[in-house]
């Protein structure tokens, strides 16, 4: 039988910390906002520049010129949930884009064009400093974009990231950029590592590890640090 690692992420973030994983029923017909569940599947980063940034047609498009964008996602594939922490900075203007947010993940590798497949709450304030959000989304998901009658959506599950990450690319919309502010591929990081932005990661190992806020994107920046445990494979069924 096939074994799949998940990893329990007993937090200790602040006003993060006493807060009690929601109870999953019946999937809405949209994404449905949830808390942050006890344990992940995998975990990926995007750093997001504006050079990364093509058109519908595969059209090199540069966005924002000095602009950057940290994404970390968590998965946990088995409920659908994926947790998010954004931060843009040098990013003006106001959002624009045919989806709902402007703010998402694309199916499509390096230097390809590809359709949205989730669609996150837009990065704030809206002005001219760093711009963060941070929370967890569950499936079924929706994007507001049509294509070949059916929402880019739909039909679409964190399974097929965990597949393919390079596959997949992070990026946001603005009036002045609408091919893409910045962009890039998500990369595998550890489940209990955080990427440092600094040319490594934060490796996973022996329980406990205490990771610098500042290394956990938006959601972690202002929370302090995170502890985090990590649970012994499991099987699934």
């Amino acid at each position: 039988m096939m074994t799949k690692k998940t990893y329990a992420r007993p937090l200790a973030i602040g006003a993060l910390a006493g807060v009690a994983l929601l109870g999953f029923g019946t999937p809405a017909h949209a994404e449905t906002e949830v808390a942050e569940p006890a344990e992940f599947t995998s975990a990926f980063t995007v750093m997001a520049t504006p050079d990364q940034v093509i058109n519908n047609d595969g059209v090199a498009t540069p966005g924002e010129a000095g602009a950057t964008g940290t994404f970390t996602f968590r998965i946990n594939s088995e409920l659908d949930i994926i947790c998010y922490d954004i931060r843009l900075e040098g990013v003006t203007g106001d959002y624009q884009s045919p989806a709902k947010t402007a703010t998402h993940i694309h199916e499509a590798a390096v230097g390809q064009a590809g359709p949205p497949r989730i669609a996150f709450p837009n990065p704030t304030p809206a002005g001219d400093g760093p711009r963060t959000s941070s929370g967890c989304l569950q499936g079924p998901f929706t994007t507001g974009v049509q294509a070949n009658g059916a929402d880019t959506g739909d039909g679409f599950s964190l399974a097929q990231i965990e597949a393919n990450p390079s596959g997949f690319t992070g990026d946001s919309h603005t009036v002045g950029s609408p091919a893409g502010v910045v962009r890039g591929q998500l990369t595998e990081i550890p489940v209990g590592g955080v990427d440092t932005g600094a040319g490594g990661s934060v490796e996973a190992g022996t329980a406990p590890l205490v990771v610098s806020a500042a290394l956990g994107g938006a959601g972690l920046l202002a929370a302090g640090a995170v502890v985090l445990h990590r649970r012994r494979a499991v099987s699934t069924r």
